[in-house]
C-alpha cells in the first residue's frame, strides 16, 4: 500500500485520538527506520520511549521468536516460567519483593492505586497526593491522578480522593498529610509535564517524610525507567527504595506490558481475586523483557546511556536556537527560542528525516537506548539544520 491508501484507511476506520505525522513506518533497526515509500529516518522517539533496544534488535527478536513457537498465552491459574523469570530478573534490578504484571502504564498506575488504598484502608486513609504537572495515564483514576486540570476537562467526574501538591516543595506535600492520606505518587522527571526534573533534596525528603508519616512513596517510573535516565529506575540514582514503583513503556523493548513492584513490607499485600489482568505476564511480552532487563541493567549498559545523554546534551546546549536543556540521561526536553513552535519543528524534523517528540513547549528526545555514535551525530545535524530554519 502507498502512503495515502494507509492514510485513507487510518481515517476512515481509526478513531482520531492521535495528531498524526505524516509517515507510515514499515521497517526499522535499531535508530533507523523507512516508511512504506523507501524514505529513510533517524529516530529519536523509540515509540516514546518504548524500544529501549531499538528496532528489531536480533537477540530481543530471537527471545520473542522462540516463545511465540513455544506457547504464546496461558491463563494466569497456571505457572509461566517466562514471567516468573522476568519477576526474578526485575527484583534483583530494582530491590523490590514482588512484581504484579499488567499491560501499560496506566494499568501499573491503578494497581499502585489499589495497593495504596489497601494500606490506608484500616486506618481510613483513602488520598493519594500526587504533583501539580504530573502525568499518570489516561483512564479516568490515572486521569484524576493527573495534577493538569487540562486532562481533567471533557471527563468528568473522575475518581475522587487525589490531592496536587507543589513539585520540589516538601512544605506543599507535607502541608497535605492530614491522616487521610495513603500514599504520595511521584515521577522523579516529569515526563509528559515538559521533561521537568524533580530535585535531589526533594526526592530524598519525600522518603523520609513518608516513613515518619506511615504514607507509602511510590515512584511512577513508566517513562524514567529502564535505563532511560542512566540508572535502572531513576529512583537509585538518589539513593532511596520507594514502597511502590511502577514501570512499562521500555521493559519488554516493544511488546505490551506494565508492572507494579512492590517493597518486602507490602509481600502479598493483594490476596487472590483483588487484581487481575487476562494478559499481564503474557509469556511472549515477559521473554522480551527477561531480553530488555538482562541486558539495560548491566551496569556498562547504563554507564553508556549516561554517556549518551551527556553527548546529546552537549551538543544541543551549543546549538543557536536552544535555550536550554532539561532532564537526565536519554530522556532530554529542549527549550526553543521564543517565537518557535516545539510541535512546527517536530513537522519540520520529519520532513527532514529525524523524527521527535514534544512535551508541552519543549521539543523531547528518546532514542533507543542502543542508537550508535554515527546516529547521534547524524541525527544531530538534522535538527540543527531544521532549527536554522526558524
Amino acid at each position: 500500500m502507498n502512503f495515502e491508501a494507509i492514510r485513507e484507511q487510518d481515517r476512515k476506520y481509526i478513531l482520531h485520538t492521535y495528531g498524526r505525522v505524516d509517515a507510515a513506518l514499515v521497517r526499522g533497526e535499531n535508530a533507523r527506520a523507512w516508511d512504506c515509500d523507501g524514505k529513510e529516518y533517524i529516530d529519536f522517539t523509540a515509540g516514546i520511549g518504548v524500544n529501549a533496544l531499538g528496532y528489531s534488535d536480533p537477540g530481543w527478536v530471537q527471545a520473542v521468536t522462540k516463545q511465540a513457537g513455544e506457547i504464546q498465552h496461558l491463563c494466569n491459574y497456571y505457572y509461566s516460567p517466562a514471567c516468573t523469570g522476568l519477576a526474578q530478573l526485575l527484583m534483583q534490578a530494582s530491590g523490590m519483593a514482588q512484581a504484579f504484571f499488567c499491560n501499560s502504564g496506566a494499568e501499573a498506575n491503578e494497581c499502585a492505586i489499589k495497593v495504596a488504598r489497601k494500606y490506608g484502608e484500616k486506618r481510613g486513609a483513602y488520598k493519594i497526593v500526587t504533583l501539580e504537572n504530573s502525568f499518570h495515564g489516561r483512564t479516568l483514576t490515572t486521569l484524576a491522578a493527573t495534577g493538569q486540570d487540562g486532562f481533567h476537562q471533557l471527563f468528568q467526574p473522575l475518581t475522587p480522593g487525589f490531592v496536587y501538591a507543589k513539585a520540589n516543595d516538601l512544605a506543599s506535600v507535607e502541608a497535605l498529610l492530614d491522616g487521610s492520606v495513603c500514599a504520595v505518587l511521584i515521577e522523579t522527571v516529569q515526563g509528559e509535564g515538559g521533561v521537568v526534573p524533580m530535585e535531589a533534596d526533594f526526592i530524598r525528603g519525600l522518603r523520609e517524610l513518608c516513613t515518619r508519616h506511615d504514607v507509602l512513596l511510590m515512584v511512577d517510573e513508566v517513562q524514567t525507567g529502564v535505563g532511560r535516565t542512566g540508572y535502572f529506575y531513576s529512583y537509585q540514582g538518589y539513593g532511596i527504595q520507594p514502597d511502590v514503583v511502577t514501570s512499562a513503556k521500555g521493559l519488554a523493548g516493544g511488546l505490551p506490558i506494565g508492572a507494579c513492584l512492590v517493597a518486602e513490607h507490602l509481600r502479598d499485600c493483594l490476596a487472590p481475586g483483588q487484581q487481575g489482568s487476562t494478559f499481564g505476564g503474557n509469556p511472549v511480552a515477559c521473554a522480551g523483557g527477561q531480553e530488555v532487563v538482562r541486558r539495560v541493567s548491566d551496569p556498562a549498559f547504563l554507564r553508556a546511556v549516561t554517556e549518551k545523554g551527556a553527548y546529546l546534551r552537549e551538543k544541543l546546549e551549543a546549538m543557536d536556537g536552544v535555550v536550554a536543556v532539561r532532564g537526565r540521561g536519554l530522556m532530554l526536553g529542549v527549550q526553543l527560542k521564543d517565537g518557535v513552535d516545539a510541535h512546527d519543528v517536530l513537522l519540520a524534523c520529519a520532513e527532514a528525516g529525524l523524527l521527535v517528540l514534544t512535551a508541552k513547549e519543549v521539543v523531547r528526545f528518546l532514542p533507543p537506548l542502543t542508537i550508535t555514535q554515527k546516529d547521534m551525530d547524524d541525527g544531530l545535524k538534522i535538527f540543527e539544520t531544521v532549527l536554522k530554519s526558524f
